[in-house]
């Protein structure tokens, strides 16, 4: 699996916000009208249209226009390569860097 660490770390930079961590919650949910994710908030639609280009712009949240409404939801192919990036880094596997790197065996090994 390849690690894109600097796409990831702007994910996570995206998401350390938590206004957007909402908004990631509200669209698990299902689809949803940029006025309808307004009504969870207490900011004006321009902070909103500013939160939902961060999360575009990291591949989290696609839109759809429909007239002058924008629809977002969640890229759940996208999500998903994130929460497998975590659980790929948080995890000791045959992946690890520190094997790769020739040790064969990580150093949080030795401190067990």
């Amino acid at each position: 699996m390849n690690l894109d660490y600097e796409l990831n770390a702007k994910i996570f930079k995206a998401l350390s916000d938590q206004n957007r961590l909402k908004i990631i919650d509200i669209l698990s949910c299902g689809e949803k009208c940029a006025c309808d994710l307004l009504e969870n908030f207490d900011f004006t639609q321009p902070t909103l249209s500013h939160h939902m280009k961060v999360l575009i712009d990291c591949k989290l949240v696609k839109c759809r226009k429909e007239g002058v409404w924008s629809h977002y939801s969640l890229d759940n192919t996208n999500a998903n390569k994130l929460l497998l990036f975590l659980m790929n880094i948080m995890t000791d596997t045959d992946e690890c860097i520190c094997k790769k790197q020739g040790s064969g065996k990580c150093e949080t090994d030795n401190k067990k």
